[in-house]
Parts: C-alpha cells; structure tokens; sequence
C-alpha cells in the first residue's frame, strides 16, 4: 500500500511578483495568487483527499484555506500547518532580488538565473553555496532542509495505507523534492504558483508521478 500526495505550490505573493528570494520571509497572497489557489482547490475537485497539510507560513495557510473554499471536500474542514513543510531558508538573501542572488550564488560565473545553477549541479548544490556564500552562514544547507522537510515526510508515510493527502507547500521546496526523487530534466525550472506535483510515498520509497500542472493529468 502507499500514501498519494498533491503537492501544491501556494498562489503568487507580492514577493514572487516582484522577483525577490521568499524562505521563511513572507508576503501576502496577490490577486492572481488568491486565483491560483482557488484554481487549484477545483483542478482537485475529484480527489477525495483525507488530510490537507500546509506549511505555517501564513502564504500556504491561506492558500489552502482558499482551495478548501473551492473544494467539494465532506472530510476535511481545515489546513493542518507544519512547520517541516517551510520553504528553504535562505539567510541573508531573505527578500533579495532573485537575479542579484542568482549572480551571488553562482559566482565566479556570474549567471543571472538561479534555473543555470540547478543546471548544472542541482538544487543541493544551490542550497550548498547558498549557505556558503551567506555571510552569516544562516542560509539553510541541503542537511539542514532535508532533516527538517524529510521529517515531514516521515510523518505522511506513517499514515494509515491508502490515504490520500494535499500538502501546500513552497517552490524550491518542490523543486528539491521532484530533482532528488524523479526525473532531474523535468524539474530544472521551479514549479509555477498554484500548480500540482504528485508523489507516491511507500515506507521505503518516494515516487514523482508528475510535476507542475495547472490541471490534473488525464
């Protein structure tokens, strides 16, 4: 038997609209980020999901309280926040503009796009010198997420075979997650505000069924 989790990216902040590194730092939802989360509440409307998980940011907090709102759902009547669902913290390049840490992180090559950086080593490697070049060293190592995020997923595995869960969760986060576990190539680019990611977890497995859709494969 297996757990079924929909990752959903929470909807667009003022932060992601204007191109600035959002950890554990956060913004509230924009117009189009209380649409994507209402698309996404109706893109799931025939999975009968048994938990709806989020982190305890308020951006996925209220994400998912928009796609309940927009979910036929009998079983669940609000989000659950954890914090081992949080995005990467990224230090001092909290609130910085994405292209400066981009040209930051990748130095002495100097890209403008972090999307080059996972290119070429993957997303470990970002969080990597992330921390590294952070100069008070806060910025989260790959350690450091994956005790943290790899706790909450211990915490889906262990419950009752057959469930079927939502977790609102982060985009970098995501991206971690669908570069360890399913196909690299797939998932250069982060997943967009609103869409979907499908894992299949089993006690000793994590299984990427598909990334970043707006709507439910057919």
């Amino acid at each position: 038997m297996a757990i079924t989790v929909y990752f959903v990216r929470h909807g667009q902040t003022y932060l992601n609209l204007f191109h600035r590194m959002q950890g554990w730092a956060d913004a509230p939802l924009t117009d189009k980020g209380r649409r994507d989360a209402a698309r996404a509440g109706e893109a799931l409307k025939n999975v009968d999901f048994d938990y709806l998980f989020s982190s305890d940011l308020k951006r996925t907090v209220d994400t998912a309280k928009i796609l309940l709102a927009h979910h036929p759902s009998t079983k669940v009547k609000a989000p659950m926040p954890d914090p081992a669902f949080r995005e990467v913290f990224f230090g001092y390049f909290e609130g910085v503009d994405t292209q400066q840490t981009a040209l930051m992180v990748s130095a002495p090559n100097f890209r403008n796009d972090l999307a080059d950086e996972i290119r070429k080593a993957g997303t470990d490697h970002i969080l990597q010198r992330m921390h590294d070049v952070d100069p008070y060293h806060e910025a989260e190592s790959p350690e450091a997420f994956w005790k943290r995020f790899g706790a909450g997923l211990d915490g889906l595995r262990r419950l009752p075979d057959g469930k079927t869960v939502v977790v609102v969760c982060h985009g970098m986060a995501i991206n971690c997650m669908a570069h360890r576990y399913g196909n690299q190539e797939s998932s250069l680019v982060g997943p967009q505000n609103g869409s979907i990611t499908k894992f299949t977890l089993t006690k000793d497995s994590t299984h990427l069924d598909f990334y970043d859709q707006l709507s439910l494969p057919e």
